[in-house]
């Protein structure tokens, strides 16, 4: 008699134990349908355009974090205004304009829209000859916009310890370079910047993140025009 109703009582609940393990099996394969498209939906966000900020330690960030240097507050500063645009920040420290120059190609591979060009402090610092430096910055704006790419130049000068004369021919290479290839001037990257305590680190060269915040500043009206 125990053994029959044993059997009896599997036989009522089977019903139900059929229809709770049919709900658990598919409540598991919507699970892992639903997986790849919630992968999708989280993805990198789709921007209009992409701009390289390239230069040297200057744009990128010695001494502060990523999020703090002005390509990524030009970003979101960008985004915040309704332009979807992704600035990405491919500054080396310590670069000169011949290195700038050599890696021209890898830039042109990544397909920008635009480049913000900041380069020649570091030449500048060396003593190399203006002459040479325009050289090598002229010939990267040819080859970017040969390519179809907006250069927006940033002008540079540098204090006056290898004497009047070299400063003032540092300082024209830009505006020369801009006149020449039909480009867009920063007339000076570091305005309200440069020499003032405040604003910069320890060694007065290179931009705190109070710094950076007005470099963003400075430069999203030249990159404004470009858009």
């Amino acid at each position: 008699m125990r053994i029959l109703a044993k059997k009896n009582l599997v036989h009522h609940y089977a019903p139900i134990l059929s229809l709770l393990l049919c709900t658990v099996l598919l409540l598991s394969c919507e699970q892992q349908e639903g997986q790849p498209l919630t992968e999708e939906v989280h993805a990198l966000p789709s921007y209009i355009g992409t701009i390289f900020a390239v230069g040297d330690s200057l744009t990128a960030g010695l001494g502060v974090m990523e999020g703090e240097a002005w390509p990524a507050l030009l970003e979101k500063k960008l985004q915040n205004k309704g332009y979807n645009w992704q600035v990405i920040n491919a500054g080396i420290s310590g670069e000169t304009s011949s290195g700038v120059l050599s890696r021209i190609k890898w830039i042109l591979a990544r397909k920008p829209e635009i480049v913000i060009l900041e380069t020649g402090g570091n030449d500048g610092l060396r003593g190399i000859p203006p002459s040479v430096i325009r050289e090598n910055i002229n010939k990267a704006v040819q080859m970017l916009q040969e390519n179809n790419v907006t250069v927006v130049l940033a002008g540079m000068q540098i204090v006056e310890n290898l004497g009047a004369e070299y400063t003032r021919e540092f300082a024209d290479i830009y505006p020369s370079i801009a006149r020449e290839r039909n480009c867009l001037l920063i007339p000076f990257f570091l305005q309200e910047v440069a020499g003032e305590p405040a604003l910069n680190q320890a060694d007065m060269i290179h931009p705190n993140e109070e710094g950076h915040k007005i470099i963003a500043e400075t430069l999203y009206p030249y990159v404004f025009q470009v858009l």
